[in-house]
């Protein structure tokens, strides 16, 4: 297989999805327009592109062979993607993505990634007339820009942000194909994002497991909160993100819950309140807190807890838990997290929990990909891995069995 999926061609992806939908070459050539020796050469290119015979010529027909039926699986859900980005998008031609090439979609996404003409040709390998021309040539398509340029600047618009997210899902399917094949070029990449909830324990835990049984896997890790995750995710940029869910349905995205998920409120280990086994509301109250910024989730379930309260002292605010863990032991502060978050502390005599979970502050762990996302097997294997992390931290175990397995 070449290892670069922009070397295939995308008219020959388009007969092979002909052919296994009319089941002869002849009738697969007149749909694509192409004659029957170029339809079987471009068969045959692929073929050796891909390193699998795609059909079994037999009596009735073109049939899919095992890898082929892979192949013609993926790269079907890979024109999708580019066609539904294309849709509505041209006033000059109804399907613009019949035209494009993978040439140009290798030039149009280096320069979404890189902002600038001559980082695309650096990164893309081609010349910066090239992506110029290449660029070009898709806007004539459109129909209209699908960048603004100021300067050497270059960022997209709306309509060429649709269209490169539609050619990363497209692209990221034929990788997909390839790994769903079986070749081993190299480690696949694993590429997701982690939400607080999930940094401590759940995301390390699986990773190490992946890793344990997968040592050619290689991950993506990016950090952040949901807002700056859910559009990479929606770009393909990673496949999944991993942490606390959102409580209302999503329509392009899918939400699979793993455990529950409960605060606690933490104080350093000398904090007054440290033994106290079920602090009073006017306990709390007293002492001064580290809230996290207002709107996010953890600051409406801290109001939540003095709701109809007079709300205490909140000198600091912050969301970042390495500098939280480091202020609760250099003063009487208190704060509200999850378990896992200082789980390490904690074992380490360095914070304390105060009180018991708050029954009020259930929340869902797990994972979030868009509806359209069909793993790998390899990606398969890292879910069931956050899968048996979760199941130690489920609800159906409890706390205390668990938080003193090792892990506090």
């Amino acid at each position: 297989m070449a290892a670069d999926p922009f070397d295939l061609n995308l008219r020959h992806l388009r007969a092979l999805l002909s052919i296994a939908e009319k089941g002869s070459i002849t009738a697969a050539a007149d749909s694509v327009s192409l004659s029957q020796p170029a339809l079987t050469q471009g068969l045959a290119k692929l073929e050796r592109q891909f390193g699998y015979t795609m059909f079994e010529r037999r009596s009735g027909g073109m049939v899919p062979t095992p890898m082929g039926a892979i192949v013609i699986e993926r790269t079907r859900a890979a024109l999708d993607h580019l066609s539904q980005a294309a849709k509505g998008l041209s006033a000059v031609f109804q399907y613009p993505e019949r035209l494009m090439t993978m040439t140009q979609l290798r030039a149009f996404l280096a320069l979404a990634e890189a902002g600038g003409f001559s980082a695309a040709a650096h990164s893309s390998g081609m010349s910066q007339t090239a992506v110029h021309r290449a660029v070009s040539d898709l806007e004539h398509m459109i129909g209209g820009q699908l960048v603004e340029r100021r300067g050497r600047a270059v960022w997209l618009n709306p309509a060429g942000r649709r269209l490169a997210r539609g050619a990363r899902l497209a692209v990221a399917e034929i990788i997909a194909a390839v790994a769903d094949l079986g070749f081993d070029s190299g480690s696949e990449l694993i590429a997701f994002g982690a939400l607080p909830l999930a940094r401590p324990y759940l995301v390390p835990t699986a990773m190490a497991r992946m890793v344990q049984s997968h040592p050619r896997a290689g991950f993506k890790v990016l950090e952040g909160s949901w807002r700056e995750l859910v559009e990479p995710l929606r770009d393909g940029d990673i496949d999944m993100i991993v942490g606390a869910l959102r409580p209302f349905e999503i329509a392009d995205l899918y939400q699979m819950p793993l455990y529950e998920d409960r605060l606690v409120i933490a104080a350093g280990s000398r904090h007054p309140l440290a033994e106290v086994e079920r602090p009073t509301l006017e306990q709390l109250g007293s002492y001064p807190w580290i809230v996290n910024p207002a709107n996010s989730p953890l600051r409406e379930q801290w109001e939540q807890l003095f709701d109809g309260a007079h709300l205490p002292e909140t000198p600091i605010e912050c969301g970042s838990v390495m500098i939280i863990g480091r202020l609760l032991t250099e003063g009487n502060f208190l704060t509200l997290l999850s378990p896992d978050q200082v789980a390490l502390q904690i074992r380490s005599g360095l914070l304390a929990q105060v009180g018991a979970p708050l029954e009020h502050s259930r929340r869902l762990v797990g994972i979030t990909t868009r509806r359209s996302w069909r793993p790998t097997a390899t990606q398969r294997h890292f879910l069931d891995c956050l899968e048996k992390a979760a199941a130690v931290m489920r609800s159906d175990t409890p706390q205390s069995e668990w938080r003193s397995s090792g892990w506090v």
